[in-house]
């Protein structure tokens, strides 16, 4: 609300009153004078305006047009809507703008609008708004056009008649104030004008000033001189004017008096903006014209005043009260006690005001009254309205909100003026009232803003004292029975809380202690004697420290201290239980966490446990439980530890509880909706067991020990387990129940005589415990939970049972695992550094506690094999902790065992080898450890076996150690070998064993200075002690080969070689042997020792006919060892192995003539390698006795075909004939052989290939070696042997070589072979005799029709032997003659045209070829025999021409010959052109055996139907020539077998045969054809897949109703 509106609500209220008066009718009088003075004639201010310039003229018609539509359209809006307001806002915009540009014609256009007679109020409106706008748009305007502007403004305001020129004047008035922002000179002038002494002024001029003086920092003139003239009114005015001078009073501190008296923080009046400055000598002013007011006229100003309070007006108000607060503290004599009454009657209708100002003011009076003398006048409602506004303010503060920062302001203020008026009250007021004084005990009771604790205590401690001295005091408390006074466990209790942070509020301990000594007697008579002791000295330590030297545990434990004396002192009584109920109670008035709530729950649970009632303790230990909000980790703890300090005393009442909750909970367990019992803070479930289970921990910390071994295994431990198992078993969960296993085997621990006690629980914990281990992540340390679990594991390690061996192992194994994986963190982060500190310490803790139970070597032995992989670590930092961690255990195990218990055989080298390599590790702390170990491991040794290990050996060492602290490593190694000399006399064979075996299983395990420090040692004891090592090379070349590959520095692996050859010197077969039986791939490691050995040729030599003796015994018989090299020598090795040994010492060899005499062996060797690896025997052998390094699947290309086919072809280019080697690949010769469907195709190619190449001179080795092997045991060896002879019978070298009889011999066993590849190779061998020596075949023509009529006619043989045999014999007939065939023509023949149906083309084509070749073989003795075979088989040949196989249809031409009579044919040329023209159909055929069947590959065409007139007219001019027609009968039964033939071609030629032969047949002949069964037949061939083999049956079908027509036409009944 703005200050014109307050001013105009006071006038009216004003105004109302004094008409009621009888000076009536004087004051319309002035004001009727007033108006007259003020205006004056409308014509002569006219005249002061001046005429308008002519050139106005245009811009004044534009104005008015534009003002007549803004009127128009005010009349509209109400019922047109928005649109007409648009056009009235357009219309001033317009105007406005205009007056941008000529502000001055605009205005004058404007005042001269305003002049014209018998205007409407709203144009006036309208006219005054826009001038606003204009005033602000432009801001200093023409001192002449505001000089008429503020004529006319000022006179409108004064005109003031009715309701709409009280609008006019509103906007008037703020049109005025709009000119006084720029000319604030002229309206001042214009208004001070019209302010007359002892004369009412226009409300609108005191509006005006009104506004003026909140919107202009120049208004303070006005204001000081108003209030000068107003006083001096007062002072002077007449005697019967008091209440007119009053309320003119008034006016001004309504409309003025903005600024605050200089001691009061509430304002007067009405607020002002911020950045206004005032003098506070108007207030003054104001003030002093009051306080005389209130000598003169008490009456009318408490009227007054009242009436101003009536108005609810916040500034008003305490405007007012302020000015009673001046009158009150006035020092006047002329004051009366009736002034006194009347103020405090028009402050009490104010108490009820909420408002924080109001409520100060009020506060202040309060206060004034009580300095001023008149106590007895706050006394009732002086001291309750005191007493209730500290505690609303206390709410408040206690109870803020988010974003009100101004009223919790305004509330500490009033809180602040409430405790300054409680001071004055309790230091002046005397003889208070009990009322006010329980207010301030249960303000102490209630409160929880502390702040004003320690003032009130203060307060308190002054009333108590004046109390107890007071002469009236029994009288009063009488008189105050009625009173609920609090009960004295109550005090006490809240005051202990408080106490507990004793510098908080101004220090409230000592105030507060204070205020305990003076009610001793009030509060417990028999504590007070001990009280008026203790607490003087309370009082005394606090008042020696300050809130930065106290400490908090030790203030606690002087006040829990206290509070035992003082229970001590109501022993027998429920003091104690009703102090618990107390302190119970007071858990939720404070926050958490909290200094006060931690002591509340350590002072419950020792007061709870001095209880007698054990029913009433169970009953308060119930409600804490539930009552507790468990997600807060400040409350849970509070309630673990009340409750274990209550099983002090009350150990079976707290599990019975305990029990008692769990019981009534488990009914939700499924759910565990525990918060229905709680709807402020619902629990979670984790969070409630995690508490249960330190609870039962806490428990069995602080119970007795005789109660503890009675109840730790049940409830307690079980309680424990059963709450961590069945919760999610997070990070919280498990810290706690970490906790809680410590807790509780902590405490079994410290009871003193435990005798056989049997921890029952300790196997399940022990599982848990190292689950939770498992699960903590290896690479980051976040949470306590592995060290809590490691300190668990090491109380746990003390109880009995104890671990076993294995499960030590295990502990210590998984410890380890997650402690030295972690990484050092960095110096910055020291929590983390804690952490892991922490964590180390309990690994070595849990470490030694184990090492306790397992002193032994086998002990120390699996200690060190947990610790071997950390020592061997890639990561520094894991060295350094596993190295560390292994003196440490030395050290315990050196001081705990010595001498008493030997190392056992081995162990001292394995030990040795492990730590030896650290003495050159790049970590100086590293190294300097391992060199303490290996100290700590010599002498330990020495003194179990009773060496020569003096003082000058350890003075040695310790040189060397001193040397290990350098930076240079050459000198580091230089000492590390210095070292491994001195160790190394101590040291007999079987620990020189174990030492290598254990630094080669440790190459490539780290760096490169490990590996150089291993071989270093290695190197120095193989030197040191070869000669006495001859029975354990085996073992130590073993360790060096298996080792080898991880080895990748030159270096090392350079001297590791030398001394594989330094071994192979003294051992050569075995050196062989384990070489050989390395793994594949050959890696570059071994590679390099095998190059080692290539570079000797002569040695070089000899291994080659080693590796082809071990390829070829593969072939042999094993033999029997006679000696310890043999056993080496024919120990089983892997062909592959031996293969690519042989490859790379073929490429890398420097070859002579000595050499290529290995060639052909070679050769063969490798042949016979690549056969048998086509069969199962080529698996290589497990390898049981040699310890072996599978990397996984070997590559592609490392196989034996592939590591064989590439030997081969690296020996062919040793032959430097560039011919050969061409035409190989040029013929893909190794193509075919890496295949083994195509290797034996590949052997004869490269067997014809070098009996053809110029180095012919070879191969009679080779053929010998060849004739060798088809005698071998082994299948492979005798069907790659024959596979090269093959090739060999082609060639006259068998028969020059006189080698042809014996292999002869060889193969006629081969064809009687039962294995299907080797009689087919055995028979394509004596084939081609006829090639390589055709003079030959007629000398063995009886085996070979022997052996080749055997394939055809022996049941079960397959189809690759016999088609072998078919091509054998069409070879072998083309050099015999009739004669020489004898008996063996006629079963060439039946057999040959058995297979004309056969299902396999490739029979079929061979026995058409072989038919071919007999009917060129056949002469006048067989002509008879033969054409009778050809008639047999003339249908299927007729069929065949058909044949699917076009090679095979494509022999027409023999048996078509054969088939034409020698009679006379007119049609025999075109008959022979039909054969030309038949079609043929082909598809891709082969039959695959080893290679040894050709491929065929014929052009596919579509199925076509005999159509042509030639072929038509041959088979015709063919069927002609037959002059027996049961012939053509025959044929036409045969011909119908074939429709059900599998081929779809054939069918098709089946029916079309057939229909040609019924058209040539006789109608007697028909008459004996069943004509049913033959349309049958071809009715089923319509539902033919094949649309070829319908159509042809369709055509057949109709040929076969045309004869029988004739048929039935020719017969008698058909003629009738």
């Amino acid at each position: 609300m703005c200050i014109g509106q307050r001013t105009e609500a006071f006038l009216v209220v004003y105004f109302c009153s004094v008409q009621e008066r009888t000076r009536r009718k004087e004051l319309e009088e002035e004001m009727a004078e007033a108006a007259t003075e003020s205006h004056e004639d409308p014509s002569e201010e006219a005249e002061d305006l001046g005429p308008l310039e002519p050139d106005d003229s245009g811009t004044f018609q534009q104005v008015t047009n534009l003002l007549n539509i803004m009127e128009s359209e005010s009349t509209k809006t109400d019922t047109a809507g928005a649109g007409f307001d648009m056009r009235k806002r357009l219309a001033s915009v317009i105007i406005t703008e205009k007056a941008t540009a000529e502000p001055s014609v605009v205005m004058n256009a404007l005042i001269r609008c305003l002049q014209v007679p018998e205007i409407s109020t709203q144009r006036k409106i309208n006219i005054y708004n826009i001038l606003q706008e204009i005033i602000q748009q432009e801001g200093e305007l023409e001192e002449r056009c505001v000089q008429r502007l503020v004529a006319i403004a000022s006179k409108e305001m004064r005109d003031m008649l009715e309701m709409e020129g009280y609008m006019t004047a509103e906007v008037a008035s703020d049109t005025l104030v709009a000119l006084s922002r720029n000319h604030f000179s002229l309206v001042m002038y214009e208004l001070q004008h019209h302010l007359k002494p002892l004369n009412l002024t226009e409300e609108f001029v005191i509006v005006t000033l009104a506004k003026l003086a909140n919107g202009n920092v120049q208004a303070h003139v006005l204001s000081i001189c108003s209030a000068q003239a107003l006083r001096w009114a007062v002072g002077h005015g007449p005697p019967a004017g008091g209440e007119a001078q009053v309320g003119l009073l008034l006016v001004c501190p309504s409309v003025e008096l903005t600024s605050p008296p200089p001691a009061s923080p509430a304002q007067v009046c009405s607020r002002a903006p911020a950045q206004q400055q005032y003098s506070s000598q108007n207030l003054t002013e104001i003030v002093h014209c009051f306080i005389a007011l209130a000598r003169s006229y008490p009456k009318e100003l408490m009227k007054f005043f009242l009436s101003q309070m009536e108005m609810s007006k916040e500034a008003v108000r305490v405007g007012t009260l302020a000015l009673i607060r001046a009158v009150v503290s006035a020092d006047e004599p002329k004051m009366n006690i009736r002034t006194i009454y009347l103020a405090i009657r028009v402050v009490k209708n104010t108490l009820s005001d909420t408002r924080s100002k109001v409520r100060m003011a009020i506060l202040r009076i309060i206060g004034q009254l009580a300095l001023s003398g008149f106590q007895d006048r706050i006394k009732g409602w002086g001291l309750k309205y005191v007493s209730v506004q500290l505690t609303l303010s206390t709410y408040k503060l206690t109870n803020r909100r988010d974003n009100f920062y101004q009223r919790d302001l305004e509330e500490k203020m009033v809180h602040k003026v409430t405790m300054d008026t409680v001071r004055i009250i309790t230091s002046s007021v005397s003889g208070m009232t009990n009322e006010f004084w329980v207010r301030l005990l249960c303000y102490i009771m209630e409160t929880d803003y502390t702040e004003a604790l320690t003032p009130i205590c203060v307060s308190l401690t002054n009333l108590a004292e004046r109390q107890l001295h007071a002469k009236d005091e029994e009288a009063n408390a009488s008189k105050s029975r009625h009173v609920d006074l609090p009960a004295p466990q109550k005090l006490l209790a809240r005051l202990l809380v408080l106490m507990s942070s004793p510098y908080k509020g101004e220090g409230r301990g000592i105030a507060m202690l204070n205020l305990l000594k003076t009610l001793s007697q009030s509060i417990a008579p028999s504590m007070a004697d001990m009280w008026e002791l203790e607490i003087p000295l309370l009082v005394k330590y606090l008042e020696e420290h300050t809130e930065f030297t106290w400490n908090q545990k030790t203030w606690e434990d002087k006040l829990i201290q206290f509070l035992r004396n003082s229970l001590k002192k109501t022993r027998g009584s429920n003091w104690s239980l009703r102090l618990s109920k107390e302190l119970n109670n007071q858990i939720e008035s404070f926050d958490s966490p909290s200094l006060e709530k931690g002591f509340l729950y350590r002072a419950l649970g020792f007061t709870l446990a001095t209880g007698l009632e054990a029913d009433k303790v169970e009953v308060l230990l119930l409600e804490l439980l539930y009552k507790t909000d468990y997600s807060n980790d400040f409350d849970r703890e509070g309630v673990i530890l009340c409750f274990g300090l209550c099983a002090r005393g009350q150990v079976k009442t707290v599990l019975g509880v305990l029990h008692d909750f769990e019981e009534r909970i488990q009914e939700s367990e499924q759910s565990w909706q525990i918060g229905a019992w709680r709807k402020d803070h619902p629990w979670r479930r984790e969070t409630v067991k995690g508490a249960l289970m330190v609870m039962y921990s806490c428990v069995a910390s602080y119970c007795h020990p005789q109660m503890l071994l009675i109840h730790v295994d049940n409830p307690i431990t079980t309680k424990i387990i059963h709450h961590y198992s069945s919760s999610c078993q997070d990070i919280c969960l498990k810290l706690a129940f970490m906790k809680s296993v410590v807790q509780v085997t902590d405490a079994i621990k410290n009871i003193k005589d435990l005798e056989d006690f049997q921890f029952a629980q300790k196997a399940t914990l022990t599982g848990i415990i190292m689950a939770i281990i498992k699960a903590e992540p290896t690479d980051s340390l976040v949470s306590p939970v592995r060290t809590m679990a490691m300190d668990a594991l090491s109380y746990l390690s003390k109880l009995k049972p104890f671990y076993p061996t294995e499960e030590s192992s295990e502990l210590m194994d998984i410890s380890i695992h997650s402690v030295i994986s972690l990484q050092p963190p960095g110096e910055s982060n020291e929590s983390i550094k804690t952490l892991y500190t922490n964590a180390l310490h309990a690994l070595e803790q849990l470490m030694e506690g184990l090492m306790q139970r397992h002193l032994d070597p086998k002990g120390l032995q699996e200690m060190v094999h947990l610790l071997e992989k950390w020592i061997l670590s890639e990561k520094e930092w894991e060295r350094e902790k596993a190295v560390n961690l292994y003196l440490h255990l030395m050290k315990i195990y050196v001081q705990s065992v010595g001498v008493c218990i030997p190392l056992k055989l081995g162990q001292f080298g394995s030990l040795v080898g492990l730590i030896a390599p650290g003495t050159c590790d790049s970590h100086r702390k590293t190294r300097l450890a391992s060199m303490d170990v290996l100290a700590s491991l010599l002498d330990l040794h020495a003194s179990q076996t009773c060496s020569s290990w003096g003082a000058s050996k350890e003075l040695e060492l310790e040189k060397c150690k001193e040397d290990l602290q350098g930076s240079d490593m050459e000198k580091i190694f230089s000492v590390s070998s210095s070292i491994s000399k001195v160790a190394c006399l101590q040291f007999n064979c079987d620990e020189v064993v174990s030492l290598v075996q254990k630094l080669c299983e440790n190459f490539g395990a780290m760096d490169l200075q490990h590996d150089k420090a291993s071989i270093t040692w290695i190197c120095t004891f193989l030197q040191m002690r070869v000669k006495e090592l001859e029975d354990k090379v085996a073992e130590i070349l073993g360790a060096i080969l298996v080792h080898l590959p991880m080895v990748d520095h030159r270096e090392v692996r350079h001297l590791l070689i030398e001394g594989i050859l330094l071994l192979a010197h003294y051992h050569q077969e075995t050196v062989l042997t384990a070489l050989l039986r390395q793994p594949l791939p050959m890696e570059s490691h071994l590679t390099e020792v095998w190059l080692a050995v290539a570079e000797n040729v002569p040695f070089a030599r000899t291994m080659l006919h080693a590796l082809m003796g071990r390829l070829q015994a593969r072939f042999t018989p094993r033999a029997n060892a006679a000696s310890k090299a043999d056993i080496w020598r024919l120990a089983a090795v892997d062909p592959l192995m031996t293969l690519c040994t042989i490859h790379l010492l073929v490429e890398r060899m420097d070859w002579d003539n000595r050499l290529l005499e290995l060639f052909p062996d070679l050769v063969y060797t490798l042949l016979l390698q690549l056969g048998g690896s086509q069969t199962p025997e080529a698996v290589s052998p497990v390898l049981k006795t040699w310890r072996l390094i599978h990397t996984g699947t070997l590559p592609e290309e490392v196989n034996l075909q592939r590591v064989t086919i590439r030997s081969m072809q690296l020996l062919f280019r040793r032959l430097n004939s560039e011919s050969l080697l061409c035409t190989l690949e040029e013929q893909g010769v190794w193509t075919l052989l890496e295949s083994s469907s195509t290797f034996l195709q590949g052997v004869s190619q490269l067997a014809r290939l070098c009996v053809q190449s110029p180095q012919g001179y070879y191969w009679q080795r080779l053929s010998e070696l060849a004739l060798r092997g088809m005698a071998s045991e082994a299948l492979s060896c005798r069907i790659s042997s024959t596979a090269v002879c093959v090739e060999f019978m082609s060639d006259p070298i068998l028969h020059r070589e006189k080698l042809l009889k014996r292999a002869v011999l060889m193969l006629e066993k081969g064809a009687e072979q039962e294995d299907e590849v080797l009689r087919v190779l055995s028979l394509r061998a004596l084939g081609n005799m006829a090639l390589g020596a055709p003079r030959k075949v007629r000398q063995y023509r009886k085996l070979l029709l022997e052996k080749c009529l055997c394939s055809l006619r022996v049941p079960g043989v397959s189809a690759s032997v016999t088609s072998e045999g078919l091509e054998v014999l069409a070879k072998v007939l083309v050099e015999l003659r009739e004669g020489d065939l004898g008996s063996a023509f006629n079963a060439i023949s039946e057999q040959c045209r058995t297979f004309f149906d056969n299902e396999n083309e490739l029979l079929r084509l061979k026995a058409f070829i072989l038919f071919g070749k007999l009917a060129q073989v056949v002469r006048i003795s067989k002509k008879h025999f033969f054409k009778q075979e050809v008639k047999k088989a003339w249908v299927p040949l007729m069929l065949h021409c058909q044949d699917p196989c076009s090679d095979a249809a494509q022999v027409r031409h023999t048996w078509a010959l054969c088939a034409m009579p020698r009679a006379r044919c007119p049609h025999k040329e075109h008959v022979l052109r039909g054969y030309e023209h038949l079609p043929s159909l082909g598809r891709p055929c082969s039959i695959r055996r080893m290679g040894l069947c050709e491929q065929m590959t014929a052009t596919c065409e579509q199925p076509v139907c005999w159509t042509s007139s030639s072929m038509a007219l041959g088979v015709t001019c063919f069927l002609q020539t037959q002059k027996k027609p049961a012939v053509l009968y025959n044929f036409l039964l045969e011909t119908m077998t074939y429709v059900k033939s599998n081929l779809s071609r054939i069918r098709i030629a089946a029916c079309n045969l057939a229909g040609i032969i019924m058209k040539q047949m006789s109608a007697h002949y028909l008459k004996k054809l069943d004509f049913p069964a033959l349309r049958n037949s071809l009715q089923e061939l319509e539902l033919d897949s094949d649309p070829g083999v319908w159509r042809a049956a369709l055509e057949t079908l109709n040929i076969l109703d045309t004869c029988s027509q004739q048929r039935l036409l020719a017969s008698p009944e058909g003629i009738s």
